[in-house]
């Protein structure tokens, strides 16, 4: 059966990417038809040429390009019918209105528990399904193979890290000094920061904000 989604996931942070991706997998997506990116830059870039269907991505309100405005770009000039679900640290009474006026399949506030992400992911491909027949097809043939229960199916589920929200030039508190962000690196699924005349990199679980 061939896919009948395609998926571009963008966040930040490689641990989400890698649960989306698990997740997606799990209902029987092939890796062919998901793509991660960590910015949004890049996922412009990469998703003109792979015109997904489903753009699931993080606000990133700091960047030129913000999750709504990408969203409006690839539907703008690839993908008139693009659907969009948004994650976000902040989740304000304007938010929540922008995001019903993009049509926003769901809108969940982080930091979130990958069970959070599961069950709201799977409500909606659900409400997608309703009027898309292989959708439909995939999922109920994905739910009646899915242990130990029938209303989710089983994935690996990695615990997603709440940590603190960093960014460059930040002041934060590591070991009981006021130090500078300098640089936020996402690396092999964690984040890591730099801090202003300090060699090497401290993870962000131990940093907090000044």
């Amino acid at each position: 059966m061939s896919d009948p989604l395609k998926f571009l996931v963008v966040d930040a942070l490689a641990g989400v990417q890698t649960f989306a991706r698990q997740l997606l997998q799990g209902y029987g997506f092939s890796t062919a038809s998901i793509l991660c990116c960590a910015n949004t830059d890049e996922a412009l870039a990469q998703g003109l040429l792979f015109k997904p269907d489903f753009l699931i991505t993080d606000w990133f309100p700091k960047a030129d390009l913000t999750g709504p405005a990408l969203f409006q770009r690839l539907k703008q000039d690839c993908c008139p019918k693009l659907r969009l679900a948004l994650m976000s640290f902040e989740v304000t009474p304007t938010h929540e209105a922008q995001a019903r006026e993009l049509g926003s399949h769901f809108l969940l506030k982080k930091p979130f528990t990958a069970e959070e992400l599961k069950t709201t992911m799977g409500r909606a491909l659900e409400g997608l399904a309703k009027d898309n027949p292989s959708l439909h097809q995939r999922l109920s043939s994905t739910m009646r193979t899915a242990q130990p229960r029938g209303d989710m199916p089983r994935v690996a589920v990695p615990v997603l890290p709440i940590e603190p929200i960093i960014k460059q030039g930040d002041r934060v508190r590591y070991q009981g000094a006021i130090h500078e962000a300098q640089y936020v690196v996402h690396r092999h699924g964690e984040t890591v920061v730099q801090l202003k005349g300090q060699a090497g990199f401290v993870p962000v679980s131990k940093l907090q904000p000044a």
